[in-house]
């Protein structure tokens, strides 16, 4: 029975996918070119490349998804517009290639017994992109800016566990109040509300990164500008194209600088994989963002060099807009809907890339949390499926009254066949109509956070720090990446409490109860948990898989050809 029930949905699937725009991610036809084999990698004393066995033009092209809205890094949002801030800026933390917390514009620190003081002392050789010292006083006017109502930011609250930043972000308190100090020009000094186990991980996200004042008093909103752009990362800003490319390069006051390899690194905005596919084949790019969903077996057998999937903190739902009909006061609807879906098949029939089908919120693996129990993740796909035709019937919607929705997503081939699949069952299952929506990624984003005219919408989130709080306050009714616009006093009040829990224990039951509460209400649809996949030129040497799938460039080099060695 399940295997015909496959076979009906897949014809079905086949039908919608034509329907909106053809099966687009068939595999290649022609065998994909012989990637280029690169010499041995040997390093010296100081754990770099030998300079002998580099190619001789040190520039990388990177595929980087949808194009920024902004560099501003207060302002920012988008893991492809984080990926160029950690080449452009630096925090007072950084990662190792292979994701590990070190120090970065702090040379070091001290914490206080209480956990509640954190005392930086800045790298003295840190500077900016034009030559200016990077002082406490910068991050102190830096995080003053994040908490400013006027700012807008929609991470702005990551500095919550900063004292006074809610009162501030509420408008209770001046900006002048965070608990941020700079006791002298290389000191500076964070007290916290109360111990915070990430906090040092939280400062590698760019809302804690400095920015340049002088720039941003000078030019307003143009200081993110080529020309314009003062930045103190590895690398700065020197060329944007829009829709075209991003130039970024080496940047000689950087504090490392001498250890950074790459000269030039040119980030390519994709909103088609199969684009960035071919341009990869064709030897125009040595990394890409992503791959197109259903090329898994055809890029084992023939780029298998290339391809690299592992693990990613993040998970891929769909979420209700609870501000309008048809979903505003309609648990039963919005359940249905939920259980409608086989996530089995859209991980093994459609995504194929060794996803992890999901009911939860937080991605399984941190050590400090165990998820609250789903009851419908033990049923059968069947028993799912009769009970979500029940609470159809229950909202108001049958087979001669039928719901007729939208859901939409930004432009993206593994998105549009991800949205076209949970269309085809809704269908089967419930017989709703779904009207898909695409849209270009600026506009995606600016319809989500108004909610005037969304109503279920593609979601996902990865992890800014590994703790299940990354997550959870994403539902917070004031935090500004709530696009559902949820609103549970209790659940908020959870939040604070686990904000200001000092007990492990006590702070993983609340969080687990945070978290059954969501789900209890229905507010997203879980569909699975991310793996990072794409293909780097195998000449590409010092990165490494991380769960929070974090690649600096300056950690980067490209090796020559071992044909070009043996010239």
């Amino acid at each position: 029975m399940r295997a015909l029930r496959v076979l009906l949905w897949m014809a079905l699937l086949v039908t919608m996918l034509v329907a909106c725009g053809g099966e687009r991610a068939s595999e290649p036809s022609a065998q994909a070119q012989r990637l280029a084999t690169p010499v041995a990698l040997e390093l010296d004393a100081q754990g770099l490349p030998l300079p002998s066995l580099l190619a001789s033009e040190q520039v990388l092209h990177r595929g980087n998804g949808e194009e920024p809205q902004t560099l501003d890094p207060h302002l920012s949002e988008g893991v492809p517009t984080a990926n160029l801030l950690r080449d452009l800026y630096e925090g007072l933390t950084t990662t190792t290639a292979d994701g590990r917390v070190v120090p970065g514009a702090a040379a070091h620190w001290d914490v206080s017994a209480d956990g509640l003081t954190y005392t930086f002392y800045l790298d003295p050789n840190g500077r900016w992109s034009n030559g200016d010292p990077v002082t406490a006083a910068d991050f102190v006017w830096s995080w003053q800016r994040v908490v400013t109502p006027d700012t807008a930011g929609s991470y702005a609250r990551m500095l919550a566990p900063v004292r006074n930043a809610e009162a501030i972000l509420s408008g209770q308190l001046e900006p002048q109040a965070l608990g941020v100090e700079a006791l002298n020009e290389s000191t500076f000094q964070v007290r916290l509300e109360s111990p915070t186990p990430y906090f040092l991980e939280l400062l590698t996200h760019p809302t804690s990164y400095p920015v340049h004042r002088p720039s941003i008093e000078a030019h307003g909103s143009a200081h993110v500008r080529p020309g314009n752009l003062v930045s103190n990362g590895a690398y700065r800003l020197v060329d944007w194209q829009v829709r075209s490319r991003i130039g970024l390069e080496r940047n000689p006051h950087y504090r490392e600088h001498a250890r950074v390899i790459i000269e030039r690194v040119v980030y390519f905005p994709f909103e088609d994989e199969n684009a960035e596919f071919n341009r990869f084949r064709s030897g125009d790019l040595h990394w890409t963002y992503q791959v197109p969903s259903g090329l898994f077996q055809w890029l084992q057998d023939n780029m298998g060099e290339a391809l690299s999937v592992s693990p990613w903190f993040g998970t891929y739902f769909f979420s209700f807009n609870l501000t309008r009909p048809p979903f505003e006061d309609n648990r039963e609807l919005r359940q249905a809907l939920n259980l409608a879906i086989d996530r089995d098949i859209i991980t093994q029939r459609v995504s194929r890339f060794g996803e992890l089908p999901t009911f939860h919120l937080i991605p399984p693996g941190l050590p400090d949390y165990r998820p609250p129990e789903v009851e419908a993740s033990n049923w059968t796909q069947a028993e799912r499926e009769e009970e979500a035709r029940r609470l159809y019937w229950q909202a108001g919607y049958s087979d001669d009254q039928p719901l007729v929705v939208e859901l939409r997503y930004n432009t993206s081939e593994n998105h549009r066949r991800i949205a076209v699949a949970v269309a085809a069952m809704w269908k089967q299952v419930l017989g709703v109509r779904t009207r898909l929506v695409n849209e270009e990624f600026r506009v995606f984003l600016q319809n989500r956070s108004q909610r005037r005219v969304t109503e279920v919408f593609r979601a996902g989130w990865i992890g800014d720090y590994q703790d299940a709080f990354t997550f959870l306050e994403l539902f917070h009714s004031e935090h500004g990446r709530n696009d559902a616009g949820y609103n549970n006093v209790h659940f908020d009040q959870l939040l604070e409490r686990i904000a200001n829990e000092r007990v492990p224990a006590r702070r993983r039951n609340l969080m687990a109860e945070a978290e059954r509460i969501l789900l209890a209400d229905q507010v997203l649809l879980p569909v699975y948990v991310y793996v990072s996949k794409r293909l780097v030129d195998p000449r590409v040497v010092g990165w490494a898989p991380n769960v929070m799938d974090q690649h600096l460039t300056r950690h980067m080099a490209v090796l020559r050809t071992a044909e070009q060695a043996d010239d």
